[in-house]
């Protein structure tokens, strides 16, 4: 009997978890009011030490002595606690603790993540132990500010290094405050002068471009140990303008003819016979009739039959003579794309060969190959942006196998991280050994987009993302994609990555031909593009904040993006088209009619900044909308980019993997990682900083992110944004989902769904009125039961939605629901 009421009481205290929240609560701001009070009393204390601390020192020996009278404003606690962090402890730094309890304290009070104290409590305590070294270093004489602790490690560390040593510790230790803490650096100090020169400065000039990239020319051959440089081409970088293709459409007009029916010849044909009254033949409609015996003698008319007008040409082909084609940027016909000059200009950037470097490893990769008796017939090197490839082509004979098993030993021979062997390289016959540059060049966003490769891109959704090995821009097309997944260790580029998407696409496709579905759980990666909300944003109805950072509101929106993909699809299946492509064309040449819902459909990117956020949070909510919009929204130009830093099974799914064929792989801790993202290894072997591995289903391609720094997009979305724009955002179709749903009440009865007066016995029966009463029932899918519900709540029979509870039922009984509805048909 015990033993269950202790049963009873624990399933009591399980079922009230908001009483345990509570208390959890109340103890946090407890241990935050006293962490405060804490750190408020050791302020006086310590202050109240260097006035009365020489006083204080003979009663804090005796502090159970009740007679001793201290001038510490704490009295005998403050003394003994001051003399016990300052004389006894750290000395002057120990005021870092006073600053330690009080944020503390704080954070509980307020209710913030304790997990950013991390870092403040590490690097205090670090400057805590320095400041104690130093003060006993320097001030030997006023042992109050080094305390014990400074003045006994100053003696440890003076007796194993000397004064000099012992100096030259604590000077390394506060640079090392400086930079890692403080983030102080050469370059921050350059860069905080010019600002100030430039500031006085009256006129400020603009920067010019200087093309100061360094192209090798040299080319030369070994056999067995001759080495070659393979020549790099710089492309060639046209005028900074943009260039926009034009489409033509072929059109035959349709030439109806019109065919009359032939004439009827009407003339009688009389037969003489006997010498009796000549019978007469009335002829009606080419048909004779009996033979009369008399003659009728009336006047006959026939009546001809109008032509019908005959349209020569077509008419979509005079609408379009008569008012050319339909331009989508009309509404924006003024819109003018970002100019290149607002991105920057990296003057001393340029490939610059190392000829030394070249040798030295080309030199260690060929010894290290002939220890293991592997023979080279010829090596060439190929020298890009951050990596630089070693081609070599090995004697008859040897195994290709055993070459790539040497990684990690060539690897360790040239000292590098990141070596990465190609066996063989597709379309050649020669092995790829992948080695980093000691000096890795940035490809700065302003070569990639001024380029030739990209400005004449013949492309959907073209899009920009770097250089390859051999020092050519790489563009890829996101609409033949057609979705993308990119993924990668937190500071590996993954946010640069987008932002290099994004400003591709700005710079390519008009506000009114592609419209952008932001979603940063982050809250701060993606909020610069709030500029440019009414130019290329898209939204649901009702919502202040176009890019969506609310976990809870991004459900509605790949649901919303669903019923946006299957209303694309009607209209698709109504102009008897394939794709997005073919309807604009037929829409543009004016063959679909805007009266019967047809309209220009632009092309529309959702971006996940981090999706596995996402799934921690809603999980099957989530995957569901973005599986189905990943296998059927390419037709209708709804295209997905999903990034995340955690590529585990549990967040990129199979679902996931199988419908996002484009995969971009930023550096990796580990090789199951580089197998989940790539399904292969070789992210592991990446160096970092926007060292990215592409894969669109075929084999890998090594690529040098472009570099768009927070700046310049700013600069874009300015610029972007101070034009004219749309009255508002591009709205997505509202979705509606069970909860919080906005009943239509006007159903007609002739509309209403076959099953529904089965449902209607179900509820009644049940008293119950929800979908999954239906759902399982009737075995419906949750849309049709969703439906139902609605036209049972329009009838009469069930009451509103009251959040978590059933819906109300109206009727009690069978034979009241069966009265009901026979009176609503008489009606």
């Amino acid at each position: 009997m015990a033993k269950t009421v202790k049963k009873e009481t624990t399933e009591a205290k399980d079922k009230n978890p908001s009483k345990n929240t509570n208390r959890l609560k109340q103890y946090r701001v407890l241990l935050g009011f006293v962490l405060v009070i804490s750190a408020i009393a050791l302020l006086l204390s310590f202050i109240s030490f260097f006035i009365h601390g020489q006083h204080d020192q003979s009663a804090v020996n005796d502090i159970t002595d009740r007679k001793e009278v201290v001038g510490n404003w704490l009295g005998k606690f403050g003394a003994y606690v001051s003399d016990l962090f300052i004389y006894r402890g750290f000395g002057a730094a120990s005021f870092l603790f006073v600053k330690l309890f009080f944020l503390s304290g704080a954070f509980l009070l307020l209710d913030l993540p304790l997990k950013k104290l991390k870092n403040t409590w590490f690097w205090d305590l670090f400057a805590i132990i320095i400041l104690s070294i130093c003060f006993g270093f320097f001030a030997t004489s006023l042992p109050e500010l080094g305390g014990t602790v400074g003045y006994e490690m100053n003696l440890f560390f003076q007796d194993y290094m000397g004064k000099i040593g012992t100096l030259l510790l604590v000077v390394f230790s506060i640079i090392v405050y400086i930079v890692f803490k403080i983030k102080v650096s050469p370059d921050s100090i350059k860069s905080f002068f010019e600002k100030k020169r430039k500031d006085i400065s009256d006129d400020i000039k603009n920067m010019t471009e200087n093309k100061g990239n360094i192209s090798p020319t040299a080319s030369q051959e070994y056999n067995l140990e001759e080495f070659a440089v393979a020549e790099v081409e710089e492309e060639e970088i046209p005028e900074p303008t943009l260039i926009t293709s034009n489409f033509e459409i072929n059109k035959e007009s349709l030439k109806p003819t019109i065919e009359h029916a032939s004439e009827i010849n009407l003339e009688p044909t009389i037969k003489p016979i006997t010498p009796t009254p000549i019978p007469t033949l009335v002829v009606e409609n080419s048909q004779v009739t009996e033979p009369v015996q008399t003659v009728i003698e009336e006047d006959f008319v026939i009546e001809k039959a109008a032509d019908e007008d005959v349209v020569e040409e077509n008419l979509a082909a005079k609408l379009v003579a008569d008012f050319g084609e339909f331009d989508p940027t009309l509404e924006l016909s003024n819109y003018k794309f970002p100019t290149i000059d607002l991105l920057k200009d990296y003057a001393s950037v340029g490939i610059t060969i190392n000829q030394e470097e070249l040798e030295e490893n080309k030199n260690r990769i060929v010894e290290t190959l002939r220890n293991y008796k592997i023979d080279i017939a010829q090596i060439k090197a190929t020298v890009g942006p951050s990596v630089t490839l070693y081609e070599i082509v090995p004697e008859a004979g040897i195994r290709i196998s055993k070459i790539k098993s040497l990684e990690d030993d060539i690897a360790l021979s040239l000292a590098a991280l990141g070596i990465r062997i190609i066996a063989p390289i597709p379309g050649k016959g020669t092995i790829g050994i992948e080695v980093p540059n000691k000096n890795p060049t940035m490809v700065p966003m302003r070569t990639v987009i001024s380029s030739a490769k990209f400005q004449e891109a013949e492309m959907e959704l073209p899009i920009a993302l770097g250089k390859t090995i051999s020092n050519e821009t790489f563009v890829v097309d996101l609409a033949k994609m057609p979705h993308l997944l990119m993924a990668g260790a937190t500071g590996q580029g993954k946010s640069v990555g987008l932002n290099a998407v994004l400003t591709s696409l700005l710079y390519k496709k008009h506000p009114a031909e592609v419209k952008f579905v932001l979603v940063d759980p982050k809250k701060v990666e993606l909020t610069l593009f709030n500029k440019i909300e009414r130019h290329y944003l898209a939204k649901l109805p009702d919502v202040e904040d176009a890019i969506i950072t609310d976990n809870s509101k991004v459900i509605n929106t790949l649901n919303s993006l669903c019923v946006e993909m299957d209303n694309r699809y009607s209209l698709l299946k109504d102009a008897m088209v394939r794709n997005i492509k073919e309807y604009n064309e037929k829409f543009k040449s004016r063959k679909l009619n805007p009266e019967n819902g047809h309209r220009f459909l632009p092309y529309i990117v959702l971006v996940v900044d981090e999706f596995a956020d996402l799934i921690m949070t809603a999980g099957k909510e989530v995957e569901t909308p973005i599986a189905r919009l990943a296998q059927l929204a390419r037709a209708i130009g709804i295209h997905l980019i999903i990034a995340t830093q955690r590529p585990s099974v549990n967040v990129i799914t199979g679902m996931i993997k199988a419908n996002f064929p484009a995969r971009i792989a930023f550096r990796v801790t580990s090789k199951i990682d580089s197998r989940t993202i790539l399904d292969t290894g070789g992210a592991d072997q990446l160096i970092g900083r926007g060292d990215l591995l592409f894969s669109n289903g075929n084999d890998l391609v090594r690529v040098q992110c472009a570099f768009v720094d927070t700046p310049e997009v700013e600069k874009i979305v300015d610029y972007i944004g101070a034009q004219k724009a749309y009255p508002s955002a591009y709205l997505l179709p509202e979705y509606v989902g069970e909860e919080g749903s906005s009943v239509n009440l006007e159903y007609d009865i002739s509309d209403r769904d076959s099953l529904f007066r089965e449902a209607a016995e179900i509820i009644v029966t049940a008293q119950q009125g929800s979908a999954s009463l239906l759902q399982r029932k009737l075995k419906l899918g949750y849309n049709r039961a969703g439906r139902l519900i609605d036209q049972l709540e329009a009838a009469g029979i069930v009451g509103p939605f009251e959040g978590s509870k059933a819906r109300s039922v109206n009727i009690t009984d069978l034979s009241s629901l069966e009265q009901f509805l026979n009176n609503e048909q008489n009606n």
